[in-house]
């Protein structure tokens, strides 16, 4: 419920009911039927019909959210205090067809055409990595071609996986084939890993990606690379996505497809936050399974990667 004091919605505190009690929804806010009034919303999407390993991040929106109870609305490192000036909710899952991949992606696009319609903001919480392409294709509608900073173990250019165009790994190639993408202002951070071919990382680079694999972040900040995304990407729309693989296995087990050699959290947390004051129009978190999270640290990773998204939305007060 909100403060008496203020006309935003605010998290359930920890003394109003303890934190392993009530509804969890995302950070224990308020659930809305819909965005009308809304600045932020957090939004679930649990697919993972396109993944090619490891399933399970169907369960991924429930766990980010158990986790997420032990997160409070001050932002102690930033002053960020989003719940001071915006209007934030979780508005639950959008409902997809666990049978039908091609049915699933078209049920994601309707479902944020009507997000973004009223001006809110998503912060998604995945579920597999095909969920991107509805959702930028969904974001073009509003926004026209956007700027992305991905953060990802894997490109997810692939033109096919097993014979189909629509899985976790070819969002990207699919939304450059839309026109999606402000190419030119798409960096990819953290690509590794063992691949088929060199084109798996190159083709990126001839549609004019700026590529930042892992060994290029090994052992520094990612601060002054965030300098270079920002002056890069400007005043456009930019999309922040975020598969939960981009950073090492240590920080990270529960997810399908984990890599060795990754991003630390630190690492993740300088990217998100070196995105202040640019045009962010929508953001995800993915990738994230909880069969292969057995202690939850993962989820509880995801929860506050999604935490420093909403801190660097426009309109935030810091204070």
């Amino acid at each position: 419920m909100p403060r008496s004091d203020s006309p935003f919605n605010q998290p359930m505190g920890g003394n109003e009911m303890p934190r392993f009690g009530g509804i969890a929804t995302m950070m224990r806010l308020p659930q809305a039927e819909d965005t009308k009034g809304l600045d932020v919303c957090f939004v679930g999407v649990p697919l993972d019909i396109g993944t090619s390993n490891r399933s399970g991040t169907r369960f991924g929106p429930r766990q980010i959210r158990s986790e997420s109870v032990l997160l409070r609305p001050y932002n102690m490192a930033t002053r960020a205090a989003p719940f001071d000036s915006l209007q934030v909710a979780d508005i639950g899952d959008v409902r997809i067809n666990p049978y039908d991949l091609k049915d699933s992606v078209r049920l994601i696009e309707a479902a944020y055409s009507d997000i973004v319609s009223t001006g809110c903001r998503p912060i998604t919480l995945g579920g597999d990595h095909t969920i991107a392409w509805p959702i930028l294709r969904a974001l073009r509608d509003k926004h026209g071609p956007v700027a992305v900073v991905h953060i990802d173990a894997h490109a997810d250019v692939n033109d096919t996986m097993n014979g189909e165009k629509i899985a976790h790994g070819t969002p990207f190639r699919r939304a450059v084939e839309d026109g999606l993408l402000q190419c030119d202002r798409v960096t990819q951070i953290g690509l590794r890993g063992t691949g088929y071919h060199p084109d798996d990382f190159d083709w990126c680079r001839r549609q004019g990606f700026t590529v930042i694999q892992a060994e290029e972040c090994w052992n520094r900040s990612l601060q002054p690379l965030m300098e270079e995304v920002r002056h890069r990407v400007g005043d456009v729309p930019v999309y922040l996505s975020f598969d939960i693989d981009g950073l090492d296995p240590a920080f990270a087990p529960g997810t399908g497809t984990p890599e060795v050699g990754g991003l630390s959290v630190i690492q993740g947390l300088e990217i998100i936050r070196g995105m202040r004051g640019l045009n962010i129009v929508g953001a995800d978190v993915v990738e994230v399974s909880p069969p292969y999270d057995q202690a939850g640290t993962t989820a509880l990773v995801a929860a506050n990667l999604a935490y420093e998204m909403l801190c660097v939305m426009p309109g935030v007060t810091y204070r």
